[in-house]
């Protein structure tokens, strides 16, 4: 069993993990996706309103194009929300949590675990999010497979940060509502 409350602090910021774990042509491409992205001003609004600490374990590889393509969102979410607290973890470092944060009955990634201020589990959530699944499937699966709503490649990225919104907005209710978060903040 993992402490995840120890494992978050030996975690890495967004930054430091692509330092260590990324080569020059990585990070490039990381950078690219992270210059991509847009928050409107209701996203971002949103996330201003939180008001309880999340904190976040990222498994991801820098060589992972999935990755490329959602963790500079979280980095977003934090720049504009400070209680969002995000640590990476490459996942062949760490394979402990590759097994602990398996998705379909392997390491994938990104891979994402949110805990309370005081290191309670409050959810999972990755590899990839619904809208990119939807994409996936209409491309690969044609249209004999109705998928829901499918955005265009150049609204792919958009609907993928709202994705990943909607699951900070959820587990901030959830810690937000908490009885026992509310009773110890006396609110």
């Amino acid at each position: 069993m993992i402490a995840y409350g120890e494992k978050f602090q030996s975690g890495l910021g967004y930054h430091d993990f692509l330092h260590v774990h990324g080569t020059d042509d990585q990070r490039q491409r990381w950078q690219g996706v992270h210059e991509q992205i847009v928050l409107t001003p209701a996203q971002r609004t949103l996330l201003a309103s939180f008001t309880r600490e999340i904190k976040v374990i990222c498994l991801a590889g820098a060589w992972c194009g999935d990755c490329v393509n959602q963790c500079p969102i979280l980095d977003h979410f934090q720049i504009v929300q400070p209680l969002i607290q995000v640590r990476y973890f490459d996942r062949d470092a760490h394979p402990d949590l590759g097994k602990a944060l398996s998705i379909c009955g392997a390491a994938r990634v990104p891979a994402v675990l949110f805990l309370t201020e005081d290191d309670c589990q409050l959810g999972m959530y990755g590899d990839r999010t619904l809208s990119k699944y939807r994409a996936m499937a209409a491309a690969q699966l044609g249209p004999a497979c109705p998928t829901g709503l499918v955005a265009e490649p150049r609204e792919l990225l958009a609907a993928v940060v709202q994705d990943w919104l909607d699951e900070f907005e959820r587990i901030h209710w959830i810690v937000r509502l908490s009885a026992r978060l509310r009773e110890k903040h006396g609110d």
